[in-house]
């Protein structure tokens, strides 16, 4: 793994990125939030069941779950982030009893316990910058009721092109704040040439749209805020897949769907049952 330094000079404002994003959201996305979960999930529907978004950012996936009948616990440690889901929750909710929001730790075990057991625990991009993944993620673990799914998407290992990461998360935290939109531009404008020189080579379109739409259409996500988000994170933790798997099989769980990025950089995701 690449922990973050227990010194990090600062913790991402995922909350100010997620309201920036929320003026671009509209219902195709929602929906497409909505086919995505169905998709890992392998259900058409979540009526009946408890849901527990565990770091829910925009609050896109907790609306999603919504729209699909679940009872949603909506959980983020950044204010920013607690204020953008209700603010969909606002917008969009059709029930208050159905759907709250809180503002927590994911590493505060006893008051994650309060809240009880879920049909489905769900937790993308997030456990990774708690700066403790490991413990997060057996803490969100042992929210999933006997049966149900423990859903995580959790940055892979690259070796040292994650150490670099980290490095260019640290810098950019310590930009001054107006200095950090055009670092991010930056890196994001060296990667894109990049991939777009892959494109050409394989004789494929250079140009990058198509590769926008594909992320639109998985998880309704805006580019833009995509790669803020992954510049600006920290705290930074990545995983093998083996490194999340194993300890999981030990506790209980069965993988059930697995999407990697082979040996790229971004998110393995896990769909996990409990049959303990």
């Amino acid at each position: 793994m690449v922990p973050s330094s227990e010194h990090e000079p600062s913790r991402f404002a995922f909350g100010e990125n997620w309201k920036a994003f929320l003026g671009s959201l509209d219902e195709p996305r929602i929906e497409q939030a909505q086919r995505s979960l169905k998709e890992r999930l392998g259900c058409a529907s979540l009526s009946g069941q408890r849901f527990l978004d565990l770091g829910s950012g925009s609050g896109l996936f907790s609306l999603a779950a919504h729209r699909l009948g679940a009872e949603v616990v909506s959980i983020d440690y950044d204010e920013g982030c607690v204020a953008c889901t209700r603010e969909l929750k606002k917008r969009f909710g059709k029930s208050e009893s159905q759907w709250v929001c809180h503002q927590g730790s994911a590493l505060d075990r006893e008051w994650i316990e309060s809240f009880g057991t879920f049909d489905a625990v769900y937790s993308w991009g997030v456990l990774h910058h708690t700066g403790n993944m490991s413990e997060a993620i057996a803490i969100a673990a042992d929210r999933t009721k006997h049966h149900g799914q423990y859903f995580i998407a959790i940055y892979n290992d690259q070796g040292g092109a994650s150490r670099r990461w980290l490095g260019i998360k640290r810098t950019y935290h310590r930009l001054p704040s107006w200095g950090r939109p055009a670092f991010v531009a930056g890196v994001a404008g060296m990667y894109e040439s990049k991939f777009a020189l892959a494109r050409l080579l394989q004789g494929q379109n250079p140009l990058p749209f198509q590769d926008w739409k594909a992320k639109r259409r998985d998880r309704g996500m805006s580019v833009w805020h995509d790669w803020v988000d992954w510049v600006g994170g920290l705290p930074f933790e990545v995983a093998t897949p083996e490194r999340i798997i194993v300890p999981l099989k030990q506790r209980g769980f069965v993988l059930e769907n697995l999407k990697t990025v082979g040996n790229g950089w971004g998110c393995n995701e896990y769909v996990f049952r409990r049959v303990d």
